[in-house]
């Protein structure tokens, strides 16, 4: 698995993740919601140079054709319920044709730092040779990410698989290179050396869907 970290040459993503990791900017969600749709753009452009495109002319207002690249493959957006949302989005408004698929995975806690990841939901097109864009903006142990990414090889087989989140782990991307495809690709904003006994990461920035929606019961 390739791995791209953002964090490796600063841009507006890292502007993007301080804002989204600075407490006393947290309280605002509009906000909050609109920076993970920012880096969610910004990653849907570099991905995009990793494309096949194909030649094809296009008629102009001067009568004349110009040839103009298109991409050349079909892509699937996946993302996971709830925070995922917003980073979804962002990828949709570059990659506006894509298919689009939604998976529920969420934390069935046992005991105070014991839990099970359960799926419940599931909604996707067909992925037989298409290309894959798994998005979740935390990525803090892997087992989400995997277990979503195992429920959609039941819709078909990806030729190729991205997966991208804001912040991920150390032991998460080590986790994800062990239980990827070999040729899969990596994105994420930043890569935080330590999860905690909850499994969330540190320094992180909190529960992203909190933060994007409100509290929870």
């Amino acid at each position: 698995m390739k791995v791209h970290n953002f964090a490796d040459s600063p841009s507006l993503v890292s502007q993007y993740l301080a804002e989204m990791r600075n407490r006393n900017l947290q309280t605002d969600r509009m906000r909050f919601r609109r920076n993970l749709e920012r880096v969610g753009e910004i990653m849907a452009y570099e991905i995009s140079k990793t494309l096949k495109y194909k030649n094809e002319p296009v008629s102009t207002p001067l009568g004349v054709e110009a040839i103009c690249q298109e991409i050349d493959q079909e892509l699937v957006l996946a993302t996971i319920f709830r925070a995922g949302v917003p980073f979804h989005q962002g990828f949709l408004r570059y990659f506006d044709n894509a298919g689009n698929a939604f998976v529920s995975a969420y934390r069935k806690y046992k005991e105070k730092e014991n839990f099970d990841i359960c799926i419940e939901y599931l909604a996707s097109p067909c992925l037989d040779g298409k290309t894959l864009i798994l998005c979740d903006p935390m990525l803090a142990t892997g087992a989400s990410m995997e277990l979503s990414y195992r429920a959609l090889l039941t819709k078909g087989t990806p030729a190729k698989v991205h997966v991208a989140s804001v912040i991920a782990s150390r032991h998460a991307v080590d986790y994800m290179e062990s239980v990827m495809p070999q040729d899969s690709e990596l994105w994420v904003g930043v890569i935080d050396d330590e999860i905690n006994s909850h499994s969330y990461i540190v320094p992180g920035l909190g529960d992203a869907g909190d933060l994007a929606y409100g509290g929870k019961d």
